[in-house]
């Protein structure tokens, strides 16, 4: 990764060192604590891409991404809670509608934590989660199937699909309540720790000035293209932390090399990332996020090997970021994503 001074990199490497990396393997056989969640906080890495005017830190991209490439390595699990603060808070940034001026500071000061609820409208023509107009407001019904940082999330971005094809984005206090319930927390093989649940939703109702978008379903499409088809820093993030334990068994010619690879290929992912129309250059996105996977796996698997028998113990680092790698594998995968790698694997 980079080396950068800026402030937030900065504290967000302190953190990692003194408290994520260290307690990483605790939290991982358990559940990410509040105080992870406070420290995040304390640090200012919870607005890091939030509006100055409204509290936040207003960071520029590159610096939001090696933001969440350290969080990522240090503790997978914490990463993956705070990840989806970030999400609500640029939507809020964006929109013109009066849930901006009640929500955006807290949020972006991080006085509040905020999640997301809104994975399962990529499913289209299935609608999980539908969304009826009703009393000055909306009704929603049906399944979230994946909802994370339960118990920690102060409010959530809930999505549901109309029957004309429009996705209304509005936001609901994250706690059990009438037409919303949580399932038990679930066992999962990697990053049990972020408190994922799914909410059953039976009428569900959220006043109309809870709504942050309204936006038919191929203009999301569209929107969306980049979040599914760019590569996530967490990839990137894990790889370098797999490489470290690499150099540090005594193989640095190996860390060496697959660091060299991983780091050109981030550089071109970034720069795509970067592109001032989001939406193109699909399939070269799709190509460098395969890349990017097979680079990952690669140093993960580099990481066991070099570190031998001690890499089964369930406290050893190694197997936990192989595991957070094979979590990274379907995160926020769509059809095309999946595609793409599977064909990619196909090739050999």
């Amino acid at each position: 990764m980079t080396t950068s001074t800026h402030p937030l990199t900065v504290r967000a490497q302190d953190l990692a060192d003194r408290l994520l990396a260290p307690e990483a393997a605790r939290v991982d056989t358990s559940e990410v604590p509040a105080s992870h969640v406070g420290a995040i906080r304390e640090a200012g890495l919870l607005g890091v891409s939030g509006p100055v005017e409204y509290g936040g830190a207003g960071a520029p991209d590159p610096v939001a991404r090696e933001v969440q490439e350290i969080l990522s390595g240090a503790c997978g699990s914490t990463w993956f809670v705070q990840t989806q603060h970030h999400t609500p808070v640029r939507m809020l940034a964006k929109s013109e509608l009066p849930v901006r001026e009640r929500l955006l500071r807290p949020l972006a000061t991080g006085g509040l934590l905020a999640g997301i609820a809104y994975a399962h409208v990529r499913a289209l023509p299935r609608v999980p989660v539908r969304a009826t107009a009703e009393r000055d407001g909306w009704r929603f019904d049906g399944t979230v199937p994946w909802y994370t940082g339960w118990g920690l999330n102060d409010v959530m971005l809930l999505a549901g699909v109309t029957g004309s094809d429009e996705i209304v984005f509005a936001f609901a206090e994250a706690r059990e309540q009438p037409g919303l319930r949580p399932s038990a927390p679930m066992r999962l093989a990697a990053l049990s720790a972020a408190r994922t649940v799914s909410l059953d939703l039976d009428g569900l109702w959220l006043p109309g000035s809870s709504v942050v978008l309204r936006t038919p379903q191929e203009k999301f499409a569209l929107l969306d293209i980049p979040r599914s088809t760019n590569t996530s820093p967490a990839v990137f993030g894990i790889a370098h932390a797999a490489l470290r334990l690499v150099a540090d068994s005594g193989e640095p010619g190996t860390a060496a090399a697959l660091r060299a690879a991983l780091d050109e290929v981030r550089g071109r992912a970034y720069a795509l990332a970067d592109h001032p129309v989001p939406h193109e250059h699909v399939e070269e996105r799709l190509a460098l996020r395969t890349r990017a996977y097979d680079l990952m796996r690669a140093a993960t698997t580099a990481a066991i090997s070099a570190s031998g028998g001690r890499a089964m113990d369930l406290r050893h680092p190694a197997q936990r970021l192989a595991r957070e790698g094979m979590f990274l594998v379907i995160q926020g995968q769509t059809s095309a994503v999946r595609r793409a790698y599977l064909d990619a694997l196909a090739r050999g």
